[in-house]
């Protein structure tokens, strides 16, 4: 029960030895060998030894309590090299509850569709992942009633540059950032991947790849409605983002594939275009043939790449790209990648 995440174990058939991985976030999942007894583990692979030359970082388990006062936790990123005399940016990813990760390896590759943690905390960046406990009917309040409570105790702690916060989650977690920042201006920048922002439309949509009906998962599953959208039309209207973008001043950088089968595309769309008609900053990228997260590496690099800027801009003051500055035509989409940055 040592303070590591244990994998793969595998015994030999004719003898008590075993072999299996073991690993913390600083560590990575390297092999042992050993026997039943699981003492004196013997390791026998290095896998990773160039982890030594990167500012790497470490994390810790942080309790705080919700608006409700229900005690929860969460995951709390620091760079190798931190500085509690510091005022570090913050990013705060989420979704559902991630605290018993605590001791998962996490290794730094481009993203399908969410931040990379060691590569922002390599970076300088604190990242906080917050729990979230939900009650029947109120998927939105229910966030918001547990990141920001959350993030206002990692502030708290005196570490954070408060002025410059940031928030990013891909598919339930996008639709959290698309709640939370109709709800409060405290960040200073968000990223919403695969967001579900209109419920009333989403919900007699289908999913692409099965044909199931979407309304199951706004009924009982992980919007937890808890009824029908003619039981309770209400709960599907204050729980959707879209009616209450008119509230939104912070910039926001949306994710939406065309073949998103587990999200209507039209929803990072209804989101965009709504920011847009109430000349708030907004972008949307879409990747022409991706799913719901990237699966070609070329994309997953260049998504990398724009997140990194993105944030840069907005936290670290940054200059912004062109593809910020300028945009990109629809006819020019795989020709220029417009990563410079403006003058």
């Amino acid at each position: 029960m040592s303070a590591n995440r244990y994998s793969g174990l595998t015994k030999a058939k004719e003898s008590s030895e075993v072999f299996l991985t073991k690993s913390t976030y600083k560590e990575n999942p390297d092999m042992y060998l050993g026997d039943l007894s699981f003492k004196n583990l013997k390791k026998v692979s290095n896998l990773n030894p160039q982890q030594a030359h990167v500012n790497w970082g470490s994390v810790e388990l942080v309790d705080y309590l919700t608006n409700d006062g229900e005690p929860l936790q969460g995951l709390l990123f620091k760079p190798e090299n931190f500085d509690a005399s510091r005022k570090y940016p913050l990013m705060v990813y989420f979704y559902e509850r991630n605290s018993d990760g605590l001791h998962n390896y996490r290794p730094p590759a481009p993203s399908a569709s969410t931040i990379n943690i060691p590569y922002f905390v390599s970076n300088d960046y604190l990242v906080f992942v917050p729990d979230i406990k939900y009650e029947l009917g109120l998927p939105g309040p229910s966030a918001y009633n547990c990141i920001i409570p959350g993030v206002q105790a990692i502030v708290a702690k005196g570490f954070v540059d408060s002025d410059n916060m940031a928030i990013q989650g891909q598919s339930w977690g996008g639709y959290q950032v698309a709640y939370l920042i109709t709800q409060t201006n405290m960040f200073k920048a968000a990223g919403a991947g695969a967001p579900v922002v209109n419920m009333t439309s989403a919900y007699g949509g289908i999913r692409w790849g099965t044909g199931m009906s979407r309304m199951f998962q706004y009924e009982q599953t992980q919007s937890r409605i808890g009824g029908t959208l003619w039981e309770k039309p209400l709960y599907y209207l204050e729980n959707s983002p879209l009616f209450f973008m008119d509230r939104v001043t912070t910039p926001v950088l949306i994710m939406h594939n065309d073949e998103d089968g587990s999200v209507p595309w039209y929803q990072g769309i209804e989101m965009f275009m709504a920011l847009k008609r109430l000349n708030q900053p907004a972008w949307l990228l879409q990747y022409n043939g991706e799913d719901h997260n990237l699966v070609q590496r070329k994309n997953r690099k260049d998504l990398s790449v724009r997140l990194s800027q993105f944030f840069d801009h907005y936290l670290k003051g940054a200059p912004a790209p062109l593809w910020m500055s300028e945009g990109l035509p629809e006819v020019q989409k795989g020709k220029t990648l417009k990563y410079e940055l403006s003058q």
